[in-house]
């Protein structure tokens, strides 16, 4: 087992009705003015923005709205969202909504804090961040696991660049996760969440590292909740077991505990960015079930006991030809996708052959990069599985 730091120190208040305490919580900080970031439709005609406001009225507390956050979410909002921050005084900031409201909403903290209209230079590695505001968040999506996750992941449009960076000053103080809010949520987005929970720990699993048991235990067990909520709330969207469930995999999946002891570097995630920084109206988690299994199908015969214990662990599969079994573990698993009415393969998210080598190039850094892992990828492998994932019927 390697050296690790374990880090989480957000507050979670996990249940029914929470949403409804928001303003008492946020008292506790003495904001002067709080910015609610949200994305739109679905906030306002549920009434929940409604209920935030007048929890934060009945505390005394004073604030600013700021909406318009949406999938894949953009730096020039967040350029826009610090500026009318700064221009009004805020000095803590409330995200309510699910993975994009929240990423976007901890780089309009940081910028606030810094003074600072643009925080490209965060993601590219260019600036270091010292210093952020205060931040809590009301989680309306169990999926990207941002409500407890030390990352931030923004697009730029303009370089065509989907980009994440970690740091603690990325962990919000406060998480409101009541799994009523995500009754509403489309079967399509209750799917994409439930790939990409999963595939926060999936990809941990299949980090560098060894003597992991324990971490180990702990991931599976995660990796199947994911799995089996996920159907049942796809199925049955008031599931209220299911929808809680699922919300708190999406909390544990991607707050550091399910890697513990091992390196961190999400393979797949790093293919998908590019997939929907040059496709944006490419939902993330469906980017991930598009590319995962043909990435699963390349990289096995590297590790192949781990691969053996992933699927004899999630899928139940068993067989003294071990490879025989990973690769029918493989399908079960893309059959599980499918089940979900997720993609398998790159051509039905409309994605074009001749970008295939962009697209490999871009995760390559132009030939200049090779992702580690227990087998490393460079440009040409990086190129043969996107062909792979593009060729999947």
């Amino acid at each position: 087992m390697d050296n690790f730091i374990y880090y989480t120190p957000t507050k979670v208040y996990f249940g029914k009705g929470e949403e409804n305490n928001v303003g008492k919580y946020i008292k506790d900080y003495h904001p002067h003015k709080v910015l609610i970031h949200y994305g739109g439709g679905s906030v306002v005609r549920s009434g929940l923005l409604d209920r935030v406001k007048k929890a934060l009225d009945d505390e005394g507390i004073s604030w600013v709205e700021f909406g318009g956050a949406k999938p894949n979410p953009e730096l020039d909002l967040v350029k826009k969202g610090i500026e009318f921050s700064l221009k009004e005084g805020v000095d803590f900031v409330l995200a309510v909504g699910g993975g994009s409201v929240l990423d976007s909403s901890k780089d309009i903290a940081h910028g606030i804090a810094n003074n600072e209209i643009d925080t490209w230079g965060y993601h590219t590695g260019e600036k270091k961040l010292t210093k952020s505001l205060r931040k809590g968040c009301i989680l309306t999506l169990a999926a990207a696991g941002s409500e407890m996750s030390n990352s931030s992941v923004i697009t730029n449009t303009e370089l065509k660049i989907k980009k994440g960076f970690n740091s603690d000053f990325n962990r919000f103080d406060f998480a409101i996760c009541n799994p009523e809010l995500t009754y509403t949520v489309s079967k399509y987005q209750t799917a994409c969440g439930a790939v990409d929970i999963a595939m926060h720990t999936i990809e941990r699993f299949f980090a560098l590292g060894n003597d992991t048991e324990l971490t180990d235990d702990i991931a599976l067990a995660v990796i199947k909740n994911a799995f089996k909520y996920g159907k049942l709330a796809y199925d049955h969207p008031d599931d209220y077991n299911a929808r809680a469930n699922m919300m708190w995999a999406s909390s544990l999946a991607h707050n550091g505990l399910t890697g513990c002891g091992r390196s961190f570097l999400l393979t797949v995630h790093q293919l998908e960015h590019e997939v929907s920084a040059l496709y944006p109206e490419v939902a993330h988690g469906a980017g991930l079930a598009a590319l995962w299994c043909s990435w699963a199908r390349y990289v096995y015969k590297a590790n192949v006991e781990r691969w053996y214990q992933f699927v004899s662990s999630i899928w139940g599969v068993e067989d003294i030809d071990k490879e025989k079994a990973i690769l029918k573990g493989i399908g079960l698993q893309e059959e599980y996708y499918r089940s979900i009415g997720m993609p398998i393969g790159l051509k039905e998210l409309g994605i074009k052959e001749k970008d295939l080598e962009y697209l490999a190039n871009r995760t390559s850094h132009s030939k200049s990069r090779i992702i580690p892992g227990y087998k490393p990828l460079e440009y040409q492998d990086i190129l043969n599985i996107f062909n792979l994932a593009y060729n999947r019927d």
